[in-house]
């Protein structure tokens, strides 16, 4: 889901420069001591779970984990992943260093969304613990594929056809981010209940 450099106009890397920095402000205003050890992991747990790669026709896909990271941590989500996305930028050229804010953006926002619409019924139980863990994982992809489609849209009608592929080559990973999810959670809830908290 990562777009690559040189594809996005100017205007819409600066204005995704500006709106990543008032986020991971925010995010980082947000983050509390005892959440760093949370943050860190979530991060990392990021890092590694875009490079493992499934193939899926002529393609690949990956998965996402931003609607747990966002479940897990509201607003400073945006930090997380922003250092999820630099070190991969720098240590493999995966995206890139001026399309940072851009692909920072596509990854936290929806997890931002996802915090808010689903944070009061992870505490609930039975089917609604489920269904919304789902939701939270399919959701949270979904968005990020409608925020690419849209950064490429803006950035030139040309890429209208690779705007609508992206978010049917992402059907897959939404269904396994919300299968992810939702078991992810369901273990975090057995074992230490209050991380969801």
């Amino acid at each position: 889901m990562h777009l690559s450099e040189g594809v996005l106009t100017g205007p819409v890397l600066v204005a995704a420069i500006a709106a990543t920095a008032v986020g991971t402000a925010v995010g980082l205003r947000k983050l509390k001591n005892e959440d760093i050890p949370k943050a860190s992991l979530l991060s990392a747990s990021f890092f590694v779970a875009t490079f493992i790669h499934l193939p899926i026709g002529v393609g690949s896909v990956h998965l996402v984990l931003n609607g747990i990271i966002g479940l897990m941590l509201g607003w400073t989500a945006f930090p997380v992943i922003l250092v999820a996305l630099l070190l991969q930028g720098v240590m493999f050229q995966f995206g890139g260093i001026t399309i940072l804010g851009v692909n920072t953006i596509i990854m936290a926002v929806p997890s931002v969304i996802c915090f808010y619409l689903f944070k009061n019924y992870i505490r609930n139980n039975g089917n609604t613990f489920l269904i919304a863990s789902f939701s939270c994982g399919f959701l949270a992809v979904l968005l990020s594929g409608l925020l690419s489609a849209a950064a490429l849209y803006i950035s030139g009608e040309e890429f209208l056809d690779a705007a609508y592929m992206l978010i049917i080559a992402n059907i897959p990973v939404m269904i396994g981010d919300g299968i992810i999810t939702t078991l992810s959670l369901s273990f975090l809830r057995k074992v230490q209940p209050e991380i969801l908290s």
